[in-house]
């Protein structure tokens, strides 16, 4: 865990080692949220299949805006590094620059303005352990952040009122709450957050469906409820850039129970389970079913 001033920005930190003896490929999910791997082990390839100019190529070090669809890792070898799981407008004080730069892009942290962050994986490789590095960390994201100006409280206001709806509220309403015409909002967003209100509310939606996947237990059926869960806000858990979160849930020990994804859908503010099922295939390129077996098959 950061320190606790830092809980409001940074849900957690994530060290990792890996050893992949052969190439190892994960499909990683989209969410509105922001991933930074900072590593000093074996590079990763990450790769959209939308368009190849979005990815990064033989990285131990990135930043991973907020992505709109599924994108893929790749990487073979001895990989180890922290992950860290950002929220939009935090991402944006730390970065420095807006998230529309860094939307649906993956980019290698010595591209980024300053070499801030190239500096510091340098000094989380060298430094004597984890407790040493995870000090490190608050330390240096402390001083970021207090020397950083705030984002704007109506922008703020807004993202937490849109997390706080699960992404249920309609973006009218929340134009007209503060004042804004729908085009000023949209702008904004696509701004600071990377992504317009609209696509911010369905991946808020999508993450709380996801959620489903990764509990204890969950198989493919349709006979029992299984909550979604509301699940933190940057979406921590659901990304697996670092070791140790691409098999959340799966193997987990304990009585299995069906998900009933008719039941997750109306919970989670869809209209019916095939608008649930347009939406995984988006974001994370399967079918919630499949991505369920392939969990339970990776356990």
């Amino acid at each position: 865990m950061p320190d606790v001033r830092l809980r409001p920005f940074v849900d957690r930190y994530v060290g990792y080692r890996e050893r992949a003896d052969v190439p190892l490929v994960r499909r990683e999910s989209a969410g509105v949220f922001v991933v930074l791997i900072l590593g000093w082990g074996a590079p990763l390839d990450v790769t959209d299949p939308r368009s190849a100019e979005r990815g990064a190529t033989k990285v131990d070090s990135f930043v991973a805006g907020t992505f709109d669809g599924w994108c893929a890792t790749r990487t073979v070898g001895v990989g180890e590094g922290v992950e860290l799981l950002l929220a939009p407008l935090t991402a944006r004080r730390l970065l420095g620059l807006p998230l529309s730069e860094l939307t649906n892009r993956a980019v290698g942290v010595g591209q980024l303005p300053g070499r801030w962050l190239d500096r510091l994986r340098c000094r989380l490789a060298e430094a004597a352990g984890w407790p040493e590095r995870f000090a490190l960390l608050d330390r240096v994201l402390a001083g970021r952040l207090a020397s950083s100006p705030p984002v704007d409280a109506r922008l703020d206001w807004a993202w937490r009122w849109l997390v706080a709806s699960g992404g249920q509220e309609g973006v009218g309403v929340l134009a007209d709450e503060l004042g804004w015409s729908r085009r000023h909002l949209a702008s904004r967003f696509r701004q600071d957050v990377g992504l317009p209100p609209k696509m911010v509310a369905r991946l808020l939606r999508f993450q709380q469906a996801y959620a489903a996947l990764t509990e204890p237990g969950a198989t493919v059926g349709a006979n029992a409820v299984a909550g979604a869960g509301a699940g933190p806000p940057t979406g921590a858990g659901q990304s697996a850039y670092g070791a140790g979160q691409s098999a959340a849930g799966a193997g987990s020990p304990g009585a299995t129970r069906a998900v009933d994804w008719a039941a997750v859908a109306a919970r989670c503010g869809y209209y019916d389970q095939s608008h649930l099922i347009r939406d995984f295939h988006q974001f994370a390129g399967a079918t919630p079913a499949a991505l369920l077996a392939d969990r339970s098959s990776a356990g």
